[in-house]
């Protein structure tokens, strides 16, 4: 795409900071060959590609639709009783379903065989990440869709967890116990830093999806964690540091159903966010960094904040131009959320006193279990900002599963299929494109206010304490709402 960008601007005959000369032949033919070239197919960012069309929908009435719905919820959550709220999250009972003990570590072990096969094609096989099937599995089948289904139908990260069934193994053969402890007053940060590091890597690497850098990258991500669970143990280090552990656990609480081994339970979705313990505040700032690194890889396409960075969107000059401008941004993206989540929780707890007389929730633990109410919220914005690229990278990911290798192999029949982007060229399936992200961040924050509601009313004990300790988070995950849905409607230039 910069090629091409950069033919037009030779046919032109403008390079920035200086013109040049040549005959007015010479620019006719330049300017033929520019226009040819321009037009020839070359790979783009999917969820870029729709973009046009969106802007021609009343994309304004949307997004006043929206925020009007999770405002009326907010209305009527605070006219409910109490044990309304509450009851909406009962659970029932699922005899009979139980997860059998040495299963994971069975699928566990064969999921990090298939890693170890996709790390190896990285390095092998093909340099086109288009074509390779290590870059397709990690940005699409598994970053992009594997939380949606985790957040839908549960914790299937527990069986296919490629870390958690060879340490096992190794731990009984070796024997040994681990040999250092984490320190209780770090908690959850070694698993904040990893989760932003990650995000850094993806939004301001220059080529994160280059089959050969990611398979360096899954490498050593792979040894970083293998010694970690050996150096502090397996529990220990999955729980504060493993980042993608801590990030899908969190969203298979969101799923109605809850497998287990010693029984199962299904309830409304984000169930076993109510009834979460507390969780300490390094916990709760990781869930946060989840919304986070998640709105801020939005707002880092937009004309808006290529403009705070002195970028033209129309000649954007790579990722490599913007390094630092990205990794700063994303960074203070995260510290300006976790300050007003918490500004709000706190004057919640003043409103709470001043109008209650309830004075014994700790800001710690108000902190801690309001802080998993955001997660419906990064679950909803997640399946919207990747649900067009997941329409076109998911139909590249199962052609090159088709052929794994590169041997000529056809498993899927699947050898002579195009891949299609002509549901971006029509308004009707975008406008049904763009009413299903909507609606996936509008639901996003209604489950949200639910859940949030539940757990004050479970803190506070009275539905009227719990509403009035409520006012600052419900405007906050109102203007977040907007927030979501401009991301989603505002024009892009990265």
């Amino acid at each position: 795409m910069q090629f091409r960008k950069a033919l037009v601007n030779v046919a032109g005959m403008s390079v920035p900071g200086r013109p040049i000369g040549c005959s007015p032949r010479t620019r006719r033919r330049l300017a033929v060959t520019a226009s040819a070239i321009a037009l020839l197919p070359s790979p783009s960012r999917a969820h870029v590609s729709e973009q046009a069309f969106v802007l021609l929908l009343p994309t304004d009435v949307y997004i006043a639709a929206g925020i009007a719905a999770v405002a009326l919820t907010v209305i009527v959550l605070a006219f409910l009783p109490g044990h309304v709220s509450a009851g909406l999250f009962a659970t029932a009972r699922l005899p009979g379903i139980r997860i059998p003990r040495g299963a994971p570590a069975v699928t566990s072990t064969a999921c990090l065989a298939l890693l170890a096969t996709l790390v190896f094609a990285g390095f092998t096989g093909s340099r086109d990440p288009l074509a390779n099937p290590l870059p397709l599995f990690i940005w699409t089948v598994w970053w992009i869709a594997f939380p949606t289904v985790q957040g839908a139908l549960g914790d299937i990260w527990f069986f296919v967890n490629p870390w958690t069934g060879p340490i096992r193994i190794l731990n009984r053969v070796g024997g040994r116990a681990p040999r250092l402890t984490l320190p209780d007053r770090i908690g959850a940060l070694p698993g904040i830093a990893l989760l932003l590091a990650f995000g850094a890597f993806f939004l301001a690497d220059p080529a994160p999806d280059d089959p050969d850098r990611l398979a360096w990258a899954v490498a050593a991500y792979a040894v970083v964690t293998f010694a970690g669970m050996i150096a502090f143990g397996k529990d220990a280090w999955l729980d504060r540091c493993e980042c993608f552990t801590m990030l899908l656990r969190y969203y298979a609480s969101l799923a109605p159903l809850r497998l287990g081994t010693g029984g199962s339970r299904i309830g409304f979705p984000g169930w076993s966010v109510v009834r979460a313990p507390v969780l300490p505040a390094s916990q709760g700032i990781f869930v946060l960094a989840m919304l986070g690194t998640g709105s801020f890889d939005g707002l880092n396409e937009t004309f808006w904040w290529l403009s705070r960075i002195d970028v033209n969107p129309l000649e954007f000059p790579g990722r490599s131009a913007i390094i630092a401008e990205t990794v700063i941004g994303l960074l203070c993206a995260n510290v300006l959320l976790v300050c007003l989540f918490g500004a709000c929780v706190w004057a919640g707890l003043r409103l709470a006193a001043r109008f209650h007389g309830v004075r014994s929730v700790p800001f710690a633990v108000a902190f801690g279990r309001l802080a998993m109410s955001v997660l419906p919220i990064a679950f909803g914005y997640h399946i919207a900002h990747f649900l067009t690229a997941f329409l076109v990278n998911g139909q590249y990911a199962l052609v090159a599963a088709s052929d794994p290798l590169a041997s000529g192999a056809d498993l899927f029949g699947l050898a002579g299929h195009h891949v299609t982007t002509g549901f971006f060229n029509s308004l009707d399936t975008v406008r049904t494109i763009w009413l299903t992200q909507a609606g996936a961040v509008v639901v996003g924050h209604i489950l949200a206010i639910l859940v949030a509601h539940a757990i004050a009313v479970d803190l506070f004990g009275s539905r009227s304490a719990a509403a009035t300790s409520q006012v600052p988070l419900a405007a906050f995950m109102i203007l977040y709402t907007l927030l979501g849905l401009w991301l989603l409607a505002s024009p892009r230039g990265a």
